[in-house]
């Protein structure tokens, strides 16, 4: 467990490290992506839009000028873009000491289908993080300090998995359907743990979650109405914390000797809303295994991918 008030400024030295983090742009993962830079890890930033990335790399070195950073193209709603970028990154045959898959949308107000054909938070969030994870796991560094942090929320407490209909087709909601992949990502981060233990690797799978983070996914995203945006800016401004503070968690999973694979990590004040990061409540129905294997199975049906554990 973290220490009393862990900071960014006790990351080990990340110095040789490779770090590859999605959704690296704005939010928990540019603030992570900064942080990792800053201790000296050559940092990836896996996004969906290349002028963002830049303006993201040009605003970390202006914080830190030495910075080991570069941009890959990456829409993780599309199983087309992950296949893509795991060949790029299998070609050059580098490792990946940190993947760090962040990457997400919230509460889109109508459905919306991927270019798979996916319900686009389940595509975006937990789908293409699958798909990625299985292709790019031989690239992962067989090292106790190799670290998958998966990003879930403390919403997937009220989540349940639609295996009847998990793209909702019937009786969408946009909080149905963030809380699903939400609980989905905790779900498939302690699976993965387990089978990297049985398989005998000494990689570790650490799922997270940000507490209430003001971030532009956290404020309801660009679909959301006015109603919905007033009413995100206003609880995640009484009780929320900066982004910065919420990458904590994530921080701490990717890089403290502490961090425990199979562990959950997530602020550790009233409510797990902000604060350092703690050991976080995981709800009951995300340890059930057998949803854990029945979700894994689904996910490997619906991306083609098989993760080779």
């Amino acid at each position: 467990m973290s220490g009393p008030g862990w900071t960014a400024a006790e990351i080990p030295p990340q110095v040789g490290r490779v770090a590859l983090v999605t959704g690296a742009t704005s939010g928990i993962g540019y603030e992570a992506a900064r942080a990792l830079a800053g201790a000296g890890a050559h940092v990836v930033l896996a996004a969906r839009d290349a002028a963002k990335a830049e303006r993201a790399m040009a605003a970390i070195r202006a914080v830190h000028p030495q910075a080991r950073l570069e941009a890959r193209p990456l829409d993780t709603a599309s199983l087309a873009a992950v296949r893509a970028f795991a060949e790029g990154w299998t070609a050059d045959g580098r490792p990946i000491d940190v993947l760090l898959l962040n990457a997400g949308i919230a509460s889109v107000p109508r459905r919306e289908e991927s270019p798979d054909g996916f319900e686009r938070q389940l595509a975006t969030n937990h789908l293409g993080h699958f798909a990625l994870t299985g292709l790019l796991l031989p690239r992962v560094a067989r090292s106790a300090a190799s670290r998958i942090v998966a990003v879930s929320s403390l919403a997937h407490r009220s989540g349940r998995i639609a295996f009847d209909d998990p793209q909702m087709h019937a009786g969408y909601g946009p909080q149905r359907a963030y809380r699903q992949s939400k609980l989905a990502m905790l779900l498939f981060s302690l699976e993965l743990d387990r089978r990297l233990r049985t398989a005998g690797s000494p990689v570790r799978s650490v799922p997270v979650h940000p507490g209430l983070a003001a971030t532009d996914v956290i404020r309801r995203g660009e679909r959301a109405g006015p109603a919905a945006r007033l009413a995100g800016r206003a609880l995640f401004g009484l009780l929320g914390q900066s982004a910065a503070r919420g990458a904590l968690p994530l921080l701490y999973a990717a890089s403290a000797p502490g961090a425990e694979g199979g562990t959950y990590y997530g602020p550790g004040g009233p409510f797990e809303a902000w604060g350092p990061p703690r050991c976080a409540r995981i709800a009951p129905h995300a340890l059930d295994r057998d949803v854990a294997a029945r979700l894994w199975s689904l996910s490997e049906a619906l991306t083609g991918v098989r993760i080779p554990l």
